[in-house]
C-alpha cells in the first residue's frame, strides 16, 4: 500500500524528470494519473531498444501509474482535466514557463477551485530568476552547475558529463520530497501550496564536497578520476583482472588498508603517513598502489580486503549489478508484467518503510489504456466517452 496510500496526483509531466517525481511518489502508493498528449510521451518514441515494440526507457519511468490521453487543444479536453484537478491532492508539470497559465491551469487558477491542491513545477532553471523562461536539459544543467568541471580523467581533458542523467533524476527525487512534505502540511493545514525546483538546483546539489573547497579557498577543483578531493586513498584501482573501489576514507581506514595488503611502509613514508600528505602526494601514492593491487585479481582482493572488515567493492557492469545478490535481496530488480510487452524487469523503489512499505504494483500504461476507466470515475458515461474518443478529444 505504502505511506502515501491514498494521496492522488495528477502527472501532467514528460521525459524523465517529472515523470521520476511521479514514479517516487506512485511507488510509496500514490495513486499517480498520467496525462499524455494524443501521440503519447515523447519517451514512447525513444527507441531502441524496445520490448516487443514498447519504449523501454518508458516503461522504466513510468510503472505504477494508470494512462489517460486528452488532446489539450481542445478545450473540453481542458475542461476535463480541471475536473480531474479539483478533487486532486497534487498536479506535477515540466512545461515550458507560462504553458499551464494559457491553458487556464495555472496555480492561482487551480487553487480557486482546489485550494489544499499542491502544485509541484519542475523546469530547467526554475521559476524565477534570469533563466526562468530557458527550456533545459540534463547535458545543459550538468555543464552549468560545474558538474563537468568535476567529471573526467583529469586536468587538460575533454569536459565529461556524468554518465547518468543525474539532474533529471535528482529533480525529480526532490520534486517528489517536496511534494510529500507540503502534503504533510496540508494534512496540518488544508492548505496546498506551490513546489518549484529544477534540473540545475538538482545538478548543483552534487557539488557540496566541491562547493564547499571552493568556498574555503577560492579556487574551483577541478576533475579527478575516480579520486576523492578530501581524502585519500578513496578511488579505483586496477588489478590483474579488473578495477577495485578503495575507501580509505579516514586514517583508521588508512592504517588497516596497509597492513591488508602487505605493505606496512607505505605508512612510514612521511608523504603517505596522513591523509594532508597522501593528497597533496596523491599521484605518488596512487603509482604505488596501483602495483600492488595489479598482483591480484579483484575477487582475490575483495576476500582478504572484506575479512578485514576494510570498505572496498569492484566496478561492476549494469548487467553485473542487476545479478548482483544484494541488489536482489533489496528487491532493486522488480519484474512487472505489461499488457503489451509481457514479462518486463525494472528497478525497485530505494526507500524501505517497516510498516507502510511501497512496491512496484503494476506496469506503465499502454497509450490511453486508462481513459475510459479514468473519465467513468469522474462521471462521464460510456456513450459520452465514445463521442469524446470520436471527436479526437481524448484517446
Amino acid at each position: 500500500m505504502g505511506p502515501l496510500d491514498g494521496m492522488k496526483v495528477i502527472e501532467l509531466a514528460h521525459v524523465m524528470a517529472g515523470p521520476v517525481a511521479g514514479l517516487m511518489l506512485a511507488d510509496m502508493g500514490a495513486e499517480v494519473i498520467k496525462v499524455e498528449k494524443p501521440e503519447g510521451d515523447d519517451v514512447r518514441r525513444s527507441v531502441p531498444p524496445e520490448v516487443k515494440g514498447e519504449s523501454a526507457s518508458f516503461l522504466m519511468v513510468n510503472r505504477n501509474k494508470r494512462g489517460v490521453v486528452l488532446n489539450l487543444k481542445d478545450p473540453r479536453a481542458v475542461a476535463i482535466l480541471k475536473k480531474m484537478l479539483a478533487t486532486a491532492d497534487a498536479v506535477i508539470e515540466n512545461y515550458r514557463k507560462g504553458t499551464m497559465e494559457k491553458l487556464g491551469l495555472g496555480y492561482d487558477e487551480l487553487r480557486k477551485a482546489n485550494p489544499g491542491l499542491i502544485y509541484g513545477e519542475i523546469s530547467g532553471f526554475g521559476r524565477t530568476g534570469p533563466y526562468a523562461d530557458r527550456g533545459g536539459f540534463d547535458l545543459i544543467a550538468q555543464g552549468m552547475s560545474g558538474l563537468m568541471a568535476i567529471t573526467g580523467e583529469g586536468p587538460g581533458r575533454p569536459p565529461v558529463k556524468v554518465g547518468a542523467p543525474v539532474s533529471d533524476i535528482t529533480a525529480g527525487i526532490l520534486l517528489a520530497m517536496g511534494i510529500a512534505a507540503a502534503y504533510a502540511r496540508r494534512l496540518q493545514t488544508g492548505q496546498g501550496q506551490k513546489v518549484d525546483t529544477s534540473l540545475f538546483e538538482a545538478a548543483i546539489t552534487h557539488t557540496y564536497w566541491q562547493s564547499a573547497i571552493a568556498f574555503a579557498t577560492g579556487v574551483s577543483p577541478g576533475p579527478m578520476g575516480s579520486a576523492h578531493p578530501l581524502n585519500a586513498p578513496y578511488q579505483a584501482f586496477p588489478t590483474a583482472d579488473g578495477w577495485i573501489n578503495i575507501g580509505a576514507a579516514n586514517q583508521g581506514n588508512w592504517e588497516r588498508l596497509v597492513r591488508l595488503i602487505g605493505a606496512p611502509e607505505l605508512n612510514d613514508d612521511a608523504r603517505f603517513s596522513v591523509n594532508t600528505g597522501r593528497m597533496a602526494h596523491l599521484a605518488e601514492l596512487t603509482e604505488a598502489l596501483n602495483a600492488i593491487f595489479r598482483t591480484r585479481p579483484t575477487a582475490g582482493w575483495l576476500q582478504v580486503l572484506e575479512e578485514g572488515g576494510f570498505p572496498a567493492g569492484p566496478v561492476l557492469s549494469i548487467a553485473e549489478m542487476h545479478a548482483d545478490p544484494q541488489t536482489r535481496a533489496r528487491e532493486m530488480v522488480v519484474a512487472t508484467d505489461h499488457p503489451a510487452a509481457g514479462r518486463v524487469e525494472t528497478i525497485g523503489l530505494p526507500v524501505k518503510f517497516s510498516d507502510t512499505p511501497g512496491g512496484i504494483r503494476g506496469p506503465a500504461p499502454v497509450l490511453g489504456q486508462h481513459t475510459r476507466e479514468v473519465l467513468g470515475e469522474y462521471g462521464y458515461g460510456s456513450a459520452e466517452v465514445d463521442a469524446l474518443i470520436a471527436e479526437g478529444v481524448v484517446r
